[in-house]
């Protein structure tokens, strides 16, 4: 993906940051909002409690033409203080109306005492009722003025809780450059690293944290060090072994132009046929190798049916086998199955067999077999020639490897060279497919037995 479609890893911790500090500072604004309505709930209720007393202590007096009236100093009160907050009445016990401090606010009578909540035009109040012997207060106030000062208190939390977190997010900020400076750093040591210097980073120079991210980096820098060698020494081994067939094609090409009559051309025209063919011959193999590299595509398994795969693969060699006079045939026990990849158990199965077709003399025989050994399917390729030295058989599986036994005059001196590859290219198949290969001798006289015993099912 492309650097803009994945958002930074800071960027990405400082927005989710920032949203869970929003929606904590709007959870404390809008709990302290409402914790607050609560608590000046209560706050006023007994506010009223207070001020239904205080004018219960002193209803006997409104009587006495010696008392102003409260109504009568309102108008020099609300100059000086405001409109009161609070509107009291008294009643005699009958409900006639004694005093009421706001003529504009008609309060219900009421009977009984203790908080109550009542409408009175289009507001709603909040009613305190005190019973005595000889009469009945009441103090009142709107409930939108409780509301309203709960909302300007609760309003002036706003404003510290943004500054709140424009302080939270620069710290935050500060706190995360710092905090993720090791990953630049981390980053910077990969980005020196190139195909000539893929040594591991150290993993004491970084925090915990980020040790199992440099210990992947490592390990696949491992790996592509290890690929890249292996496909340098490759190359190089490929480059070598194809010098030698084209010089060969040269010199057999000069041969055919310097012939003199019909036979030496056609000697050349056979030697140079031949040299094609082996020429071909190595750079199919050399193809099929580099398909089996570890870092190809995963194997496409399926069942495959290993009778069917010998005899079809001694019908496709029976000609060769025929113009070498080897015989050539298959041995099939049982139905066996494996879950493989066809195609490259075909292609193991025709490097064995091409091998011990070019190590077998003439007269001699090879058998092709499929059966199952301690309930493993097996491949088998079984010949007669002169068979591989003990100590050599570790090291025919290495690429571009001739053993010395094809030079000791027993495999027919007609049969092209192998390129060393056959059994390099049977090992990667085996190992891909987790399958063992075992080196025997051919039972019952010289020659040799490769058995690939592959994974039950």
């Amino acid at each position: 993906m492309t650097r803009r479609g994945v958002q930074s890893i800071h960027r990405r911790v400082l927005v989710w940051a920032m949203g869970a500090l929003f929606v904590g500072a709007s959870l404390l604004v809008g709990g302290s909002y409402w914790v607050l309505a609560h608590e000046m709930q209560e706050v006023f209720e007994d506010n009223l409690k207070q001020v239904a007393l205080a004018v219960a202590n002193h209803h006997g007096t409104y009587g006495m033409a010696r008392t102003p009236r409260i109504a009568e100093q309102l108008p020099r009160v609300y100059e000086e203080y405001g409109p009161f907050e609070f509107v009291t009445a008294a009643w005699s016990l009958s409900g006639a109306l004694l005093h009421r401090s706001d003529p504009t606010v008609a309060l219900p009578f009421l009977s009984r005492s203790g908080l109550s909540r009542v409408a009175i035009g289009h507001e709603q109040w909040h009613l305190y009722t005190i019973v005595l012997q000889d009469g009945i207060v009441q103090a009142a106030q709107r409930d939108s003025d409780r509301q309203a000062l709960a909302r300007e208190t609760g309003t002036k939390l706003i404003l510290p809780a943004l500054l709140m977190l424009v302080l939270l997010a620069g710290l935050l900020t500060l706190a995360l450059r710092r905090g993720l400076a090791p990953l630049a750093l981390a980053a910077s040591e990969v980005t020196t690293r190139n195909v000539e210097a893929l040594h591991p980073i150290a993993l004491s120079a970084h925090p915990p944290e980020l040790h199992l991210l440099i210990g992947a980096i490592n390990d696949l820098m491992a790996r592509l060090g290890g690929a890249l060698a292996l496909q340098r020494h490759f190359l190089a081994d490929a480059a070598h072994e194809l010098r030698t067939p084209v010089t060969a094609l040269r010199l057999q090409l000069q041969l055919l132009e310097r012939a003199d009559d019909a036979a030496q051309r056609d000697a050349a025209m056979a030697q140079l046929r031949a040299g094609i063919e082996r020429a071909q011959h190595l750079i199919e193999q050399l193809l099929q190798l580099s398909r089996l590299a570890p870092e190809t595509p995963a194997l496409r398994r399926e069942p495959v049916d290993l009778a069917g795969l010998v005899r079809s693969c001694v019908s496709r060699f029976s000609a060769r086998a025929d113009e070498r006079q080897i015989d050539l045939g298959a041995v099939v026990e049982g139905a066996p199955t494996a879950s493989a990849d066809p195609q490259q158990l075909t292609i193991l199965l025709n490097n064995l067999v091409d091998n011990a077709l070019r190590h077998t003399p003439a007269a001699g025989r090879v058998d092709v077999g499929a059966s199952l050994e301690d309930g493993r399917p097996c491949l088998s390729v079984t010949d007669s020639g002169p068979g591989i030295s003990a100590a050599e058989r570790q090291q025919v599986f290495n690429r571009f490897y001739r053993g010395s036994n094809h030079h000791n005059g027993h495999a027919d001196s007609s049969a092209p060279h192998g390129s060393g590859l056959g059994l390099a290219i049977v090992q990667a198949v085996a190992e891909r497919h987790g399958a063992e290969i075992r080196l025997d001798d051919a039972p019952g006289g010289p020659g040799l037995r490769v058995s690939v015993l592959l994974p039950a099912d």
